[in-house]
């Protein structure tokens, strides 16, 4: 890692901003623009990944083709002594990570307020056809005036990309606490993916909690593959039926049940009057008990008894014909 003062290229080190499963990510000065800037290096871990270079020029790509106030925007890249380097704009402001920690459960206009704003900047990328498939809180940075920034295009989709195997990454691109079930499932996801974390993220503010938790990555994708979202409206916290439908439409297991874009999202949180109910009594029916007469262990033994009573006939028209 390097220290406050070195210098890598035409870069000195200011201050060591974080640090993610592949890359280290700096305040640097920028001696030839005279700048302050982010720069993202490879880890130690990655920097023998023929794969980062390659990872670094997609997402310098990505972030100069979208212009938008709530996207980070990239600024050069490089190699300096075979290791590449992002450069990106330095924007001031905490993690969304240290505001959940900090104030949520927020009130519902406040989570509503940020999320959209989230959502319009990603919608942004949509309209571009990329998709983030990473959004999280510890993605977003949250401006002094309270303007979320989204950042790490890092395993960013574009039309057409090829895929691209990272060392020390598994084949499922994402955060488990975040991944919608198609991305724990091993598909590369669409505008859907990014949808269900804006939902999920917006669960988190709303109640101070993820939706699925558990003891291990394991257990908790296994949640989101299996599990139901709770309903909102129900959980003590003031939250009305409408906003609460908006969360769990936006975490439909199937993508096909959830929003189709996110512009369809923000018209519902602009409008959470006109709101659509129905999603709430589909999600209920679906995480109701099976009457015990529908439950696996009722229909396994009726179906060994079932098995066991032609076995027990057959053998008795067996020794009646030896008879």
């Amino acid at each position: 890692m390097l220290q406050i003062g070195d210098q890598f290229d035409h870069f000195q080190i200011r201050s060591h901003l974080a640090q993610g499963g592949m890359s280290d990510i700096y305040h640097a000065f920028d001696f030839l623009s005279g700048q302050e800037v982010v720069l993202k290096i490879p880890n130690r871990a990655s920097i023998g990944d023929p794969a980062q270079y390659e990872r670094f020029q997609r997402e310098l790509e990505v972030m100069r083709t979208l212009d938008h106030p709530a996207i980070q925007k990239g600024v050069d890249s490089g190699q300096f002594n075979s290791t590449p380097y992002l450069v990106t704009r330095l924007i001031t402001g905490e993690s969304m990570r240290t505001l959940v920690a900090r104030s949520a459960p927020m009130p519902a206009e406040a989570a509503v307020r940020l999320i959209r704003k989230v959502a319009d900047g990603l919608a942004h990328c949509h309209d571009h056809e990329i998709i983030h498939r990473d959004i999280k809180p510890e993605n977003i940075l949250i401006s002094p005036a309270g303007d979320p920034v989204i950042l790490d295009f890092g395993l960013a989709l574009t039309k057409g990309a090829f895929r691209v195997t990272y060392a020390n990454l598994t084949g499922a691109a994402g955060t488990p606490d975040y991944m919608a079930p198609e991305q724990i499932e091993g598909h590369r996801g669409d505008k859907r993916t990014d949808i269900y974390a804006v939902g999920t993220m917006l669960f988190e503010l709303l109640t101070g909690h993820l939706p699925f938790e558990g003891d291990n990555q394991i257990a908790v994708m296994s949640q989101h593959l299996q599990g139901n979202v709770p309903r909102l409206d129900r959980a003590g916290l003031a939250i009305s039926p409408q906003l609460a439908a908006v969360v769990s439409r936006a975490m439909q297991r199937n993508p096909e049940l959830r929003y189709a874009d996110l512009h369809a999202f923000v018209h519902d949180l602009d409008h959470l009057e006109a709101v659509d109910l129905a999603i709430l009594d589909r999600v209920e029916a679906a995480a109701a008990p099976l009457p015990f007469w529908r439950s696996p262990t009722f229909v396994s033994v009726l179906m060994a008894l079932v098995l066991l009573l032609v076995l027990v006939i057959a053998g008795f028209g067996l020794q009646a014909l030896h008879k």
